[in-house]
């Protein structure tokens, strides 16, 4: 990907706040544009959600949370103790107006001016990764990426055939349908899978990566290209003068420090609402809680990433690693990992898989157990744009669970209205002024 900035584009220094996944990708389109960049963040650089997530590049999941029947869904669901989705009852207005916003989108309409937001986004980004990180790529930035597709496993023959036509419907409005497999077919593919199984359906265009590599490497490349990373400083004070940002404060573990800039962007995910007397807008984002179990991979493991859709459990091989991951809790920003929901990841894979590899996977030790906030809006589209109140203060978040997926078409949208260049994009669905309407 070529490196040197346009010549008609005013180099300005841009502080990003935020260092995840979509805060780097935004520096590294910004510095193509010949901005200084600065990366700010309240922890370690790539250490929330850019860390312990699947790993997946799905331009399959175009369609929304927000769908037909999905309230129904989440109620019945809410009564399974052993269910993946949660919801924390507690007296927060913010909660529940996201949750009937949500409610009124689950229609057909609704969906479908959602799909066609979210689907420019993932396939520009899958472009964009195989410029960026394949092995034959100019850069140099490596996160073990691999090109197999992506399998939905199904226990039970009913929801395998429920499923077809949303297969349908991708395939008619959105070229992104999947070849159906009966259960021989399946085994046939992914050899770890029991052979009792009723079915599966495969989108061969689907990609996956090891995402704490993706950052490393990338983080690393860009420090060598001039970019500044400032991790373990927390955001204390955005200073205004005459209606134009013009530093941020910020508590580091050294003390106070101050860091200028002509563009402020927050790249901040989950935490973006709580920074809403900065940015002068309401976005509405709410915290989903996710879970994933890093474990070493076991002989013969699975060589496919998979979604479990009865048990909405993921699995993602990632070399010498295996990766389980999934549960949706709207419990606030709550830190606490949960054993038992825990539990639910490798239950479910002796659904699923083999019974020798279910028994492995209990008996092998969890380098990581880790628990993330995914950045939820209601109509699952990302906020992507200038705030409006402050002419150099713009965002990138909320894109719910597919920030991976995401990035990189994020981070160069981002990079060109800062830049005042043309986007690749239509940036008008991703406006943040279109929940004020």
């Amino acid at each position: 990907m070529d490196d040197t900035p346009a010549h008609d584009i005013q180099s300005r220094r841009v502080v990003i706040i935020g260092g995840g996944i979509i805060g780097v990708a935004a520096a590294h389109f910004l510095k193509n544009d010949g901005h200084d960049v600065v990366v700010v963040d309240k922890g370690p650089i790539g250490g929330a959600c850019s860390h312990g997530n699947c790993g997946l590049v799905c331009p399959s999941h175009v369609l929304p949370l927000a769908e037909p029947g999905a309230p129904w869904s989440a109620m019945r669901s809410m009564l399974n103790p052993a269910s993946a989705f949660r919801v924390k009852p507690r007296l927060d207005p913010s909660l529940w107006s996201w949750f009937w916003n949500f409610n009124r989108r689950c229609n057909q309409r609704d969906m479908l001016e959602s799909a066609a937001a979210i689907q420019p986004l993932l396939l520009r980004s899958m472009r964009l990764y195989e410029e960026l990180v394949t092995e034959d790529a100019p850069t140099d930035i490596r996160c073990d990426w691999t090109k197999r597709g992506l399998l939905f496993v199904y226990r039970d023959a009913k929801p395998l055939d429920a499923y077809a036509p949303t297969d349908r419907l991708l395939g008619e409005r959105f070229n992104e349908s999947a070849v159906r497999f009966g259960p021989g077919e399946l085994v046939e593919r992914e050899p770890a899978l029991r052979d009792d199984l009723a079915g599966g359906w495969w989108f061969e265009h689907d990609a996956h990566l090891r995402p704490d590599k993706l950052l490393n490497s990338w983080v690393e490349s860009l420090r060598g290209r001039g970019v500044r990373f400032i991790p373990d400083a927390e955001l204390t004070e955005l200073v205004i003068q005459d209606g134009v940002a013009r530093d941020a404060k910020l508590k580091t573990s050294a003390g106070e420090e101050s860091v200028d800039g002509d563009v402020f962007l927050f790249a901040t995910g989950a935490w973006t609402p709580l920074l809403s007397r900065w940015l002068k807008i309401t976005v509405p984002i709410q915290p989903g809680k996710g879970y994933s179990i890093t474990l070493p991979a076991p002989a013969g493991g699975p060589q496919s990433p998979m979604i479990f859709p009865q048990h909405r459990v993921a699995v993602t091989p990632m070399n010498d690693r295996l990766r389980l991951g999934s549960i949706m809790e709207f419990v606030g920003y709550d830190e606490s990992i949960q054993p038992k929901r825990l539990r639910l990841l490798t239950e479910a894979t002796r659904t699923y898989l083999r019974g020798d590899l279910a028994d492995a996977i209990d008996a092998a030790p969890q380098d990581d157990a880790w628990q993330g906030w995914r950045p939820m809006t209601y109509d699952s589209t990302p906020v992507i744009g200038r705030c409006g109140a402050y002419e150099n203060v713009y965002v990138s978040a909320g894109h719910n669970m597919l920030g991976i997926s995401m990035a990189p078409a994020s981070g160069q949208l981002i990079a060109s209205l800062i830049s005042g260049t043309t986007p690749a994009l239509d940036p008008t669905p991703y406006r943040p002024q279109r929940f004020a309407v």
